[in-house]
């Protein structure tokens, strides 16, 4: 049976693929919508025109409702890059990490869906306001970058005590069983991010998929040391949840010095930099959830969104037993 998320976005399945900046690309928001899930497209900071343009093309193509992810950090330097994003006709524009600013009141005016991920308490408070349609409830479990707060399942039962709109659930969901979860507990849809992160679909290098197929479910680690390595400017109350490395086991939780190696010089942020470029694992970021530790394999997307489709037989079980 169809889901209607909003009066104006009706999805065959609740599945909805994180907007992963560097692994959540064009082609793997069409496949997801396809699919019957809502594909989103994840926007980071510094991207390039060409590209934008690319990827929102690529992943319109399904002709299917499909998103884009921002941050709302890097929109503090002007809006043009939401004009942008906006010239393609999203049906939906999530504007996250910080305050959404004007970003959300362009969309809406512009007739699109509005939505920011919430980590904690004040998070709530600006996304209970009248320029956002849809709350993402992101846990601490998930991957890439948020807060470290809350977990996801104390997260959501207290955003849904706070709100009726529409909240689609977040962190840790990798599987049929916790789509099922956050569906019973009254969530729209699950937000699913370090599974497809692995998939064919991704843009993600070959060996970061892998990492993540053989990675187990406490191999993960948050920290900021990726970002103060590579110079990257993410406020400090948003660090990234990654599978330890070599690197982090030595920079994790020496944050304040390595802050100081990389004032002194750029041999650290040039090593980081170029194992992302060679996909070396053992010192570049990989950003994944606890829930890698349930991705066992690289499969496609469609595969992915079939499996998770399985929440319905959990959720008879469930009814069946009480």
């Amino acid at each position: 049976m169809p889901v209607q998320l909003l009066s104006n976005l009706t999805l065959a399945e609740p599945i909805v693929n994180a907007p992963m900046a560097g692994a959540a690309g064009g082609r793997l928001a069409a496949a997801v919508s396809a699919a019957g899930g809502l594909g989103m497209v994840g926007i980071g900071g510094g991207v390039e025109q060409d590209w934008l343009d690319r990827e929102l093309t690529l992943a319109a193509a399904s002709g299917r409702p499909w998103g884009a992810g921002m941050l709302a950090w890097v929109l503090d330097g002007g809006l043009d890059p939401v004009r942008r994003v906006l010239e393609h006709r999203p049906t939906l524009l999530c504007v996250s990490f910080g305050d959404p600013g004007s970003a959300t009141g362009l969309a809406k005016d512009a007739g699109v869906i509005t939505a920011m991920q919430i980590g904690n308490a004040a998070d709530l408070a600006r996304a209970l306001e009248d320029d956002i349609d849809v709350i993402v409830c992101r846990g601490s479990e998930g991957g890439g970058h948020g807060r470290n707060e809350v977990a996801t399942l104390p997260l959501l039962q207290f955003v849904l005590e706070k709100t009726d709109k529409p909240v689609i659930a977040a962190g840790g969901i990798a599987t049929a069983r916790g789509v099922a979860a956050v569906l019973a507990a009254g969530a729209s849809a699950a937000w699913v991010g370090t599974r497809f992160a692995a998939c064919a679909e991704s843009m993600s290098a070959d060996s970061l998929k892998r990492s993540i197929a053989q990675a187990s479910v406490d191999d993960t680690v948050y920290t900021r040391a990726f970002d103060v390595a590579q110079r990257i400017p993410w406020p400090h109350e948003f660090g990234g949840r990654a599978l330890r490395n070599r690197f982090s086991d030595q920079w994790a939780e020496h944050v304040d010095e390595l802050e100081a190696d990389v004032d002194a010089g750029d041999e650290l942020t040039d090593r980081v930099n170029a194992a992302r470029v060679a996909g070396d694992v053992s010192v570049a970021p990989v950003y994944a959830g606890q829930s890698a530790g349930l991705t066992d394999g690289v499969g496609s997307a469609a595969d992915v969104v079939a499996d998770l489709a399985r929440f319905r037989e959990f959720l008879r079980g469930a009814a069946s037993r009480w």
